[in-house]
This record gives C-alpha cells, sequence and structure tokens, in this order.
C-alpha cells in the first residue's frame, strides 16, 4: 500500500483516480483553473499536470529524428519542440493551479521530466511524483525523485521487463519505499485492443509494487476492466470540452464521464468481493422467496398428489422441486389448505 496526500492506495481501497490535465488548459491559465475545478466537482481524488519547458525536454531542432511522423492521428509532422511549446504548462502557473487543486480537496502532484521541474514542485511540496512513460529509462531523474522521499508512480509504456525491474531497482535504491506502476499504452491515442490489461497481476508480482493503468483509450471501458484485474489507480486525461480542441483533447475524459469514471470505478471494486461462492447474507430475504412444493388446492385426507393440488411455486418452506416425481401417487394424511407448504409429514 501507499498514501498520498493521507489517502491509502491500494487493493484494499477503492481506486485512487488521478486527473491529467497535460496540455489541455489550451495556453490559458482561467481554463486550467476550469478543469481543476471541474475535476474536484468530478470527485477526482488527484490533479496532476506535467512540468517541462521546450527547452529542458528537447531542442529546437527540425530534423527526420525531431519530427512526429506524418501519419500520426494527432501532432503529425510537428516537431517535438513545436508540439512541447504548445502543450507545456506554463511554471509561474503551477502554484495558482496547485493552490487551487488543493482548496478544492484534490492531491496536486506533477510528472518532472528535468532535475529543475523536481526543484520547482519540491518548493511547492508535492506530495507525490509520476514517471512518465518515456521517462522510465532516465535512471538518474526517477532516483532524483526518489531520492525526495515522496511516492513515486512510474508508467511503464513502451518498457520491457528489463527496463522495468531497472526503473523499479534504481527507485528503490534511491530510498522509494511506497511505489506504484501503471500498465500503460503509449499511443495517443491509445486502442483497447492493446491494452493487454490481463498483464496486470504479472506487473504486479515482478514488480512486488501497487499497481494501476494510465488509460489513453477512449471512455471508461479499460479503466473500469483494470479494476477487475487489480488497478489501485486510475490515471486519465482530462478536458472542459472536448469540442474546444487541444493537444490531447481527442482522448481526455469530460467531466461527466470523469463522474462516472470516480462512481463506476469504486463500484466496480466493491464487486470483487471475496473468493467464496455461497449465499450472501444480503441474500437472505431473497432465500425465502425460492420455489418449493406447495399445496395449491384445498385436499382431503386420502386423496392423491397430484399436479393438480401440488405445484413448485414461491416462497421456499416446502419441499425441494426435485421431490415431485417421489411425491406423486402418494395420499394425504389429512385435510391439507391450499398455501401450505407440503412436508413428509402431510403425505
Amino acid at each position: 500500500m501507499i498514501s498520498i496526500d493521507g489517502r491509502p492506495i491500494g487493493p484494499g481501497h477503492a481506486p485512487f483516480v488521478i486527473a491529467e490535465m497535460s496540455g489541455n488548459h489550451n495556453g490559458d491559465l482561467d481554463r486550467a483553473l476550469a478543469i481543476v475545478d471541474a475535476v474536484a466537482d468530478a470527485g477526482a481524488h488527484a490533479l496532476k499536470l506535467q512540468t517541462y519547458r521546450a527547452d529542458t525536454i528537447t531542442v529546437d531542432v527540425d530534423g527526420p529524428a525531431f519530427r512526429i511522423s506524418d501519419g500520426h492521428a494527432l501532432w503529425g509532422g510537428d516537431t517535438l519542440y513545436r508540439l512541447y511549446e504548445r502543450a507545456h504548462t506554463p511554471w509561474e502557473w503551477h502554484e495558482p493551479i496547485f493552490r487551487r487543486a488543493r482548496e478544492r480537496g484534490l492531491a496536486a502532484f506533477s510528472s518532472p521530466f528535468d532535475p529543475t521541474a523536481i526543484d520547482l514542485l519540491e518548493s511547492l511540496d508535492a506530495p507525490a511524483y509520476k514517471i512518465a512513460s518515456s521517462e522510465i529509462v532516465d535512471l538518474p531523474l526517477i532516483r532524483l525523485a526518489a531520492g525526495t522521499g515522496k511516492p513515486l508512480i512510474i508508467s511503464t509504456g513502451m518498457a520491457t521487463v528489463g527496463e522495468i525491474h531497472a526503473a523499479v531497482e534504481a527507485a528503490r535504491e534511491a530510498g522509494c519505499t511506497q511505489l506504484a506502476v501503471l500498465a500503460c499504452t503509449a499511443s495517443y491515442p491509445a486502442s483497447p485492443a492493446d491494452s493487454n490489461l490481463r498483464a496486470l497481476p504479472l506487473l504486479a508480482d515482478v514488480t512486488g509494487a501497487v499497481v494501476g493503468v494510465s488509460d489513453h483509450t477512449p471512455g471508461v471501458g479499460a479503466a473500469l476492466a483494470a479494476v477487475a484485474l487489480g488497478a489501485s489507480l486510475i490515471e486519465k486525461h482530462v478536458t472542459t470540452a472536448r469540442a474546444d480542441g487541444g493537444v490531447d483533447s481527442a482522448f481526455s475524459l469530460e467531466p461527466a464521464e470523469l463522474a462516472t469514471l470516480v462512481v463506476e470505478s469504486e463500484r466496480a471494486w466493491q464487486s470483487l468481493g471475496a473468493v467464496r461462492i455461497g449465499p450472501r447474507a444480503s441474500e437472505r430475504e431473497g432465500l425465502r422467496f425460492r420455489r418449493s412444493l406447495y399445496v395449491v388446492a384445498d385436499v382431503r385426507a386420502g386423496e392423491p398428489v397430484s399436479g393438480r393440488n401440488v405445484r413448485s411455486i414461491r416462497p421456499a418452506g416446502g419441499l425441494s422441486p426435485a421431490a415431485m416425481p417421489q411425491v406423486t401417487g402418494r395420499r394425504f394424511t389429512r385435510d391439507v389448505p391450499m398455501g401450505t407448504p407440503l412436508t413428509w409429514d402431510l403425505i
């Protein structure tokens, strides 16, 4: 189990829902604050940012290695620098965003992409850190984040088992005692068919960490399925309205969808219950209304049992319906009124 802002996170607790703002503020601080309010109103537990500048995450070069493929569904032909310049959250916005989030009862933290980002987030007393999928191979960055002593969440999109192991070991060697790893498909948007959620129990086994999902698929279906397979954290991108556009809007949830995710993920977790088969305490009333054999017409002593006077009906209380062949043709020992459960002493 781990804890973020005093909230326990792990298999014994309802899923921790993280709303990722990313670049959906569209360069407008007022819109960013509106997203914070929408996230709080939807009942999510945390707001997450991404902390970088274009110059700290890449360089301004327009060459093939720095250009997103033309066929990309959202950002085709753009350079990394231009994309990150458009999508980044200005550092001076972090304080008012964190302040609003805390005022609204949200845990506010971020994904740092370089040491200066960690410095900024430490100055804001971020309660946790998230390592993005592409940064899982940046072991020095992981060690630096882990060294703060804060809970660390590592996204595993694109990573091999060896790379995940190296990242987990780096975090633990640097002092991380509260670690979560997220299954992730690092494509934007992602196809549900690529989610491979059946790997979640394996991810838990090979890391020994709390597991969750960073989900870039449309809607909430994949995230809810992840809960059934052990996800204790769910991260989804959010926006106030997809129609407004923005770098991540195509695979982001709107506020009503986020609210649905919060409610239904907790219901999904509650529904897991225990490993047992049999009647539940809550079914006690229902057990009273199982079918059984009843006398369905007034009968006289000596009259034979038949389908006319005995049937399988609700409620319980009489012989099992399976006994009908055994009782048919036997004779009643006394007068019996309609509505009496059939018992062996009556025939």
